[in-house]
């Protein structure tokens, strides 16, 4: 099987995903759904092959890494066709992959129900920004209109740090400068401290993977910059929560002052099935006012959720708010908003009262 074919029959189904696992044949999914493709069972000698020309299409890549440590992620584009983020891993012995479809051209915010106020985020001059959410959530896509946004917008020098890198900006009112970790530089840290002598105005970090990769941003977003990053949470408590626990215990109190110093927004999302076998975004959307930076200060994180839900006039909003707005729009069932919400009891209140 030729891996060229299975890429342009992703492209032209609109896949979001390939799925090259030994002992079936190839799959695709398709709005929300994993969906077999037609043809012959994929042996191990198949895979490696197919995965092999991947390799030869992303600039002859060596295959060094899958090998010696069983896994390798990155990124690739083919003339005329899309980009594409591969996931290649050894599973029981054999070579597999997973391949996210990234287009070209970069996604209109508002054709994929990302609210405003998200992409208001833009103007924002300093502080830090979080999008969290968990794998497949739609971040990097969400990241990706926010940089596009000030690349239209704004006259700055744009720094993204990614591994690896999805959508490519081209230069436009600002200047973007694109580096992906294990390709440009070794790794999040020395790149974020490398970026800050590069006269960065805004810095894209694609995760905040540990505890001195957040010191660093943090410090970042003290001096003057905007850092945008994201975190495996859902929920802005939960979000603050594992910033502050990735610390020493020691240092938190330390570390609850700067945040709320610094801490502009965290915007939490899900990916959610609609009735139309399709899918779209719910958005949780904390923005910092005083009364939670006391509440960050003080250690009462518990209380965030209650003032999210109180502060819907200045653009705040609450994931079970947005989860039943959708249920109400008619755009997703009421078992799905229930199967998301983070406190399913009131939901179903809510939703009951109408």
């Amino acid at each position: 099987m030729n891996a060229l074919k299975i890429l342009q029959s992703a492209v032209e189904q609109k896949a979001s995903d390939i799925f090259l696992i030994p002992g079936a044949g190839f799959s695709l999914k398709i709005n929300g759904r994993i969906s077999q493709q037609p043809g012959e069972m994929l042996l191990p000698e198949d895979l490696a092959d197919i995965i092999a020309q991947i390799y030869t299409l992303s600039r002859n890549r060596s295959m060094d890494r899958v090998y010696t440590l069983g896994d390798d992620d990155f990124s690739f584009s083919v003339r005329s066709l899309s980009r594409f983020r591969a996931s290649v891993f050894k599973q029981r012995g054999s070579l597999a992959a997973i391949i996210r479809v990234v287009n070209f051209e970069l996604p209109d915010f508002r054709e994929l129900n990302i609210p405003e106020t998200v992409i208001d985020l833009a103007s924002l001059k300093k502080g830090l920004v979080l999008v969290t959410g968990s794998a497949g959530s739609g971040k990097s896509t969400t990241l990706a209109c926010i940089i596009d946004q000030i690349n239209k917008n704004r006259n700055a020098h744009v720094i993204t740090l990614e591994d690896p890198i999805e959508y490519l900006h081209k230069h436009d009112q600002s200047i973007v400068t694109q580096r992906e970790i294990n390709t440009d530089t070794e790794d999040y840290v020395s790149a974020l401290r490398s970026a800050l002598r590069q006269a960065p105005d805004v810095i894209l970090l694609g995760e905040l993977r540990d505890y001195e990769t957040i010191r660093t941003a943090m410090t970042a977003a003290e001096t003057g910059h905007l850092i945008i990053s994201t975190l495996h949470t859902i929920g802005a408590a939960n979000t603050i929560d594992r910033i502050i626990d990735a610390f020493p215990q020691n240092q938190q109190n330390q570390i609850r002052t700067q945040l709320s110093m610094v801490l502009q927004a965290v915007i939490s999302q899900q990916l959610l099935p609609t009735v139309d076998e399709k899918t779209m975004p719910a958005f949780e959307i904390m923005l910092l006012n005083s009364a939670i930076r006391n509440m960050i200060r003080e250690s009462k994180i518990h209380q965030i959720d209650s003032n999210i839900l109180a502060g819907q006039e200045e653009g705040m909003i609450s994931m079970d708010i947005s989860l039943c707005n959708l249920y109400k729009q008619g755009k997703i069932t009421k078992e799905v908003a229930l199967n998301y919400s983070s406190n399913r009891e009131m939901l179903e209140k809510r939703m009951e009262r109408g």
